[in-house]
């Protein structure tokens, strides 16, 4: 009995297709032969139906499954007691919550498809929990006695008897014009409950929008204005689901000085974040989840800050003394070394003169500079200073209008472009994508084995790409750029709708494509850690967005980090052994990120 409670069937909606299958699972199935209906499959049948009550874990079904449609899990002991939620037989199942404090900011992190998403949607009253009783769920009471002694049974009885607000802001903002008319102003007029609008629009830097259409506004733009119609709202319980993508790293300090206003000392703030160093600023304390993605998710008791993020980066739950990754998300952050003559004459230098373009009312200046090949130089700066204009004159695709050096000819590459804004339009699958964009890279095996594996673009290959999930597209789409043979890699936030553990392997496939290929990447990230692991060389951008801005020259890592951070924030990224690590800015929250590696991040 103890044994069979622990194992779990998943049968995938969209791969499972009994009727273009001869049904291998079922023929397959030693249980079945034993005249014992553990796979049930009938001729009106959407989806096989796997009994894990007879399932005995052989995986034949598995392994016979055309589509690869099946998963069977043997889960850790002792948790199916844990059970939450299940959505149905052979589906998803979340282990545990996490539990809020009121006045405090709850911090969740884990890889996509564990589950945070139906937390917070248990957790805002909006998904009851079945406790993994689909067929026969309990009510509220029984409900509450489940949670008998923990904070969480306070917090159900404060919703159902307090009838708390909650308000949650979604992860994909892109879906917001569909669901929301009318212009930016009016939009906040009808939600202002707080009387907030001239404070929140002034700090999300929503002044310049407030006349546009919501239809109209970009995907930094419909952040801000998310964020802003929840936190302009009263409630007693904020959520907010990735509030940090396509923002810059300025806009981020920003919206999370906004999420954590909304502090009170009965109100509850819970916040799902990709950005290690982001979750680091907003959270008060962190969750981790653990699991199987689309299959199970657990979630850990609440940590520390610090706590939390080193034993998500680790794969190691101290607590349950219990492994939920092979290996520790490691990743060294260092000074680039100095340059011996043998480096000089290995590497193939490029320089471009200081030249300047006028696009409309934006004027940009390009100081005159130099890269590598094998190097990859990060681009720090707000959104509209004029990144994407500077590769564009790179890759010879708009001529400046002025160049002030005449010794130095401007050089022209071939350029291949990641786009910030990803739109599915390709009407097949992934495989015939690939096949057509890159046929001779993706059937490289060295290509397969440094890029493809990592980004897990095998599981995708069947897929159809309109049906792929923001993530998902962001793999392929890195596939597609890395593929295409170029002298020069312009990947524009490669970590939109990536996780923290795919950000990282996406970080790593990058750097060693970059390397092995001896080409040079210029890369447009706003995630601080992963433009840290990133960046060889980085360029700042200075002054008004969209006014007037320069371009400086490529310069190390920490000089131009501090730039950056001074310019923006007045911190600045300091070295471990300087005396004055750790000091903080007073009048922010103080909180310090230490990346395995020489490096403190100190905010």
């Amino acid at each position: 009995m103890a044994d069979r409670l622990t194992r779990i069937a998943i049968v995938s909606s969209d791969r499972c297709k009994p009727k273009k299958c001869r049904q291998e699972c079922k023929k397959s199935c030693p249980v079945v032969k034993t005249g014992k209906l553990c796979i049930e499959v009938t001729p009106a049948s959407k989806l096989a139906f796997i009994s894990e009550e007879l399932c005995i874990g052989c995986g034949i079904c598995v392994k016979k499954c055309p589509f690869e449609a099946i998963q069977i899990i043997n889960l850790p002991k002792d948790l199916d007691k844990d059970t939450t939620h299940r959505y149905g037989p052979n589906t998803f199942k979340l282990h545990r919550l996490p539990v809020p404090r009121p006045g405090q900011v709850l911090g969740l992190v884990g890889t996509n498809g564990i589950g945070k998403s139906t937390a917070l949607k248990v957790l805002a009253g909006k998904l009851k929990p079945n406790l993994g009783r689909f067929n026969n769920p309990p009510d509220w009471q029984e409900i509450l006695t489940y949670f008998r002694g923990s904070e969480l049974q306070n917090y159900f009885t404060r919703i159902l008897e307090d009838n708390l607000k909650a308000i949650i802001k979604p992860q994909y903002v892109d879906h917001i014009p569909k669901a929301v008319q009318g212009n930016v102003g009016q939009v906040l007029d009808q939600k202002d409950e707080r009387e907030k609008k001239t404070e929140l629009c002034a700090d999300l830097e929503l002044n310049q929008v407030i006349d546009r259409n919501v239809g109209d506004l970009s995907g930094g733009e419909l952040q801000r204005f998310a964020i802003a119609v929840v936190a302009i709202q009263n409630a007693e319980i904020y959520m907010f689901d990735e509030p940090s993508s396509y923002l810059d790293v300025k806009q981020r300090l920003k919206a999370a000085q906004v999420v954590r206003s909304l502090l009170r000392p009965n109100s509850y703030v819970i916040v799902v974040e990709h950005d290690l160093s982001v979750l680091d600023y907003l959270s008060d304390f962190i969750c981790c989840l653990y699991g199987k993605p689309g299959a199970y998710g657990v979630v850990t008791l609440p940590f520390s800050v610090r706590e939390g993020i080193n034993i998500f980066l680790a794969g190691f739950v101290p607590t349950e003394n219990l492994r939920f990754r092979d290996e520790s998300l490691m990743f060294k952050v260092a000074e680039t070394p100095q340059e011996s003559a043998e480096e000089i004459q290995t590497y193939q230098r490029y320089r471009y003169p200081t030249m300047s373009k006028t696009q409309g009312n934006f004027k940009l200046k390009v100081i005159e500079g130099e890269f590598t090949d094998s190097q990859i130089i990060v681009m720090l700066g707000e959104n509209g200073t004029g990144k994407t204009t500077f590769i564009r004159m790179l890759a010879g695709l708009l001529k400046p209008d002025t160049v002030e050096d005449s010794d130095v000819e401007m050089p022209e590459f071939n350029v291949s472009y990641k786009p910030q804004k990803i739109s599915p339009k390709f009407q097949s699958t992934v495989r015939h994508l690939l096949h057509q964009k890159i046929r001779d890279s993706y059937m490289h095996p060295q290509f397969v084995t440094d890029v493809m594996k990592p980004l897990q673009i095998e599981q995708l290959m069947d897929q159809e790409v309109v049906n792929l999930s923001g993530g998902e597209l962001q793999r392929v789409a890195l596939c597609l750029c890395l593929g295409k043979p170029a002298d020069i890699y312009l990947i524009d936030e490669p970590s939109a709708y990536l996780d923290s553990e795919q950000r990282i392997v996406a970080s790593k496939v990058i750097k060693r494509f970059i390397l092995h290929a001896k080409k040079t990447a210029f890369v447009v990230e706003h995630d601080f850690i992963m433009a840290t692991y990133l960046a060889d060389k980085v360029i700042v951008y200075e002054g008004k967005p969209s006014v007037d801005c320069i371009a400086n020259a490529p310069q190390s890592l920490v000089s131009g980090m501090n730039l950056f951070l001074s310019a923006s924030f007045h911190l600045s990224l300091l070295d471990p052994d300087d005396e004055n690590v750790g000091q903080g800015v007073e009048s922010m929250k103080t909180t310090e990120i230490t990346i395995h590696g020489p490096l403190v991040l100190t905010c």
